[in-house]
């Protein structure tokens, strides 16, 4: 599937016996999960995730490209969410079993997730032609009357498709990608001030702001995990 990307975690247990798992930052995507004996959807984030502890490990994830895995899922994107629901509750349940046995006993499990989306992909509807136009001129900064300009919509037809694919409208996507663009110029060492200038922020104290309503917690710390 274009755009998408399949990862893999182990479990990594604290001293408490707890495994968490890692703080998921909303990107405009939506994921196809695998943990043994279960397969999950994650919906679009609009803050940051923190999975609770009693969550075993390993996982594998199918990361989609935003706005593609409504089509994949057969379901719109403001239905799931903040939300992590279990695949049976958009698709047979025995369906979903005898998939999960066949990934549980792969030796690749990540790969049999991955062929699974490869065949989900192959038999949905495809996916909205404006999805991609829409996150390229959002991503590159265009405002959302310019982006729905560009596409040809109005900006009320433009916010209905957008939740219908991303899961909220596309000024909330557009801040969430600003955020991630920040986030990586900030990890490669570009100064605050200057991230902040580079990715449209009014200054660095806006761009700390966004950072703590979106991700829980302050630039710094972010920056350094």
């Amino acid at each position: 599937m274009p755009g998408a990307v399949v990862w893999t975690r182990r479990a990594v247990g604290r001293p408490d016996g707890a495994d968490t798992g890692p703080t998921v930052l909303p990107d405009g995507c939506m994921d196809l999960l695998w943990t043994e004996g279960r397969l999950l959807v994650a919906g679009p984030d609009t803050r940051a995730y923190r999975p609770g502890p009693g969550l075993p490990g390993p996982w594998a994830g199918v990361r989609c490209y935003p706005g593609t895995a409504p089509a994949l899922l057969g379901v719109p994107a403001h239905e799931l969410r903040d939300r992590r629901i279990d695949l049976a509750d958009l698709r047979p349940g025995a369906e979903v079993r005898r998939l999960t046995g066949r990934i549980d006993a792969a030796p690749d499990p990540a790969a049999a997730l991955e062929a699974l989306a490869l065949r989900l992909a192959a038999d949905a509807e495809p996916a909205d032609p404006l999805v991609r136009a829409v996150v390229e001129a959002l991503t590159a900064g265009r405002s959302v009357t310019a982006t729905a300009e560009r596409v040809g919509l109005g900006e009320r037809q433009l916010h209905r498709r957008s939740l219908a694919a991303f899961g909220y409208g596309p000024k909330t996507l557009a801040r969430i990608l600003r955020l991630q663009r920040a986030l990586a110029l900030a990890r490669s060492g570009v100064p605050f001030a200057e991230t902040a200038a580079r990715t449209g922020y009014a200054d660095q104290a806006h761009l700390a702001r966004d950072v703590r309503e979106l991700a829980g917690m302050p630039l710094t710390a972010l920056v350094a995990r």
